[in-house]
């Protein structure tokens, strides 16, 4: 086993990096990119874990089982910084906080790699701290950024980044890890690998969890539930609500003990009333869970509408006579009955909507405006 098991579907990108990790063209700054699902995170993390891999014979840096690759993938090595947000951006402090670490020389491994897997949530004055850091790098650092697209990063980064560019793997080496790695049985591999659009984790989510696939086709029976504008604002409601709940359960444990480990860290565990500038503290951390809990509503959103675009793509195909593979091969039915009762060109009017409520959540619009003027535009026309 080797750090590139996981990337199904990637060998150009696995050769690039092997290369690079074979000191053959290793730069200082890299920039993964790639649709969500498609593995560029763990791309940038196999890279990391083969630059400082314990073995001298390069070519077999990547091994998967020598200490520095199992602390990396472990995400525990000292000189591997990972850096996701649950919060809706990048905070300018944490990106002053990189490039104070991105300074330091490595303590044990060849070098002191800082992988930013959410480059795409930073604002622009934000990146432009990272911007000399990554332009005038310290010796034995690299920089592994992650983002949807090239277009998601500011030029002047991504001009000075090498390109590392991913594709979605196909459905079938998606089901073929599941199976191999979380012993999934194939057929539910299969469907789960189908459902979610060759995207790893929810592909995994999907197979592993029932209660993940049961609310996956609540929200694909949206499309056959609307039939007028008060069940629109019904099903945007219930939607809203469900979402809500999801990034509520996800997240209201985790706030709970960040909170009680913080009091107890300030010696104030069962303090009827908190000092001013302990309670500054306690305000802090709330608005950063604040923060998270809207990003996971979104996300939830998010992916609700991404399910209801492979449902309303599947009957576009149904419509066309395309000889492809449905997408929701066990919602056939319904999308047989969509497709009857539209025609291809309200099929797409009804893609655009889904599309324009993602653009709309993104810009920061009231969710349940974003969903409800989505939900008033899924409705039979004429």
């Amino acid at each position: 086993m080797t750090v590139w098991d996981d990337l199904q579907g990637q060998d150009a990108v696995v050769a690039q990096l092997r290369q690079a990790a074979q000191n053959e063209g290793l730069t200082h700054a890299w920039l993964f990119t790639g649709p969500p699902g498609s593995g560029r995170s763990n791309a940038a993390k196999a890279f990391a874990a083969a630059l400082n891999c314990d073995q001298e014979d390069v070519s077999l840096r990547g091994c998967g089982e020598c200490p520095a690759c199992l602390t990396i993938l472990g995400e525990t090595h000292s000189d591997v910084a990972f850096v996701r947000t649950e919060k809706v951006t990048i905070t300018i402090d944490e990106a002053r906080e990189l490039v104070s670490t991105a300074g330091n020389r490595p303590s044990s491994g060849r070098w002191r790699i800082i992988v930013v897997e959410d480059a795409d949530r930073m604002a622009e004055r934000t990146t432009n701290v990272l911007l000399k850091a990554i332009e005038e790098p310290t010796p034995r650092t690299v920089w592994m950024l992650c983002a949807p697209s090239p277009a998601d990063v500011l030029v002047t980064i991504r001009s000075r980044c090498r390109p590392v560019a991913l594709r979605l793997p196909p459905a079938a080496a998606v089901a073929a890890l599941l199976v191999k790695r979380d012993g999934v049985d194939p057929a539910v591999a299969e469907r789960a690998a189908r459902a979610a659009q060759s995207h790893v984790g929810i592909a995994r989510r999907l197979a592993r969890d029932p209660e993940a696939r049961a609310r996956r086709s609540a929200v694909l029976g949206i499309a056959a539930k609307i039939r007028g504008v008060g069940d629109a604002v019904l099903a945007a409601g219930e939607l809203v609500e469900t979402a809500q709940a999801d990034a509520k359960a996800a997240t209201e444990q985790r706030d709970a003990e960040e909170k009680a480990e913080l009091l107890r860290s300030m010696g104030a565990e069962g303090a009827a009333t908190l000092p001013p500038t302990l309670r500054t503290q306690v305000r802090q951390l709330e608005e950063d869970q604040k923060r998270r809990a809207t990003r996971a509503q979104r996300d939830v959103l998010d992916r609700a509408m991404v399910d209801l675009l492979s449902l309303y793509r599947d009957v576009l195909v149904v419509q066309l006579g395309a000889g492809v593979e449905l997408v929701n091969v066990e919602h056939e039915q319904s999308v047989r009955t969509l497709a009857g009762s539209s025609t291809p060109e309200q099929t797409l009017r009804r893609m655009d909507a889904v599309g324009q409520a993602r653009t709309r959540l993104a810009g920061n619009v009231a969710p349940l405006l974003a969903v409800e003027a989505m939900a008033v535009a899924l409705r039979p026309q004429g």
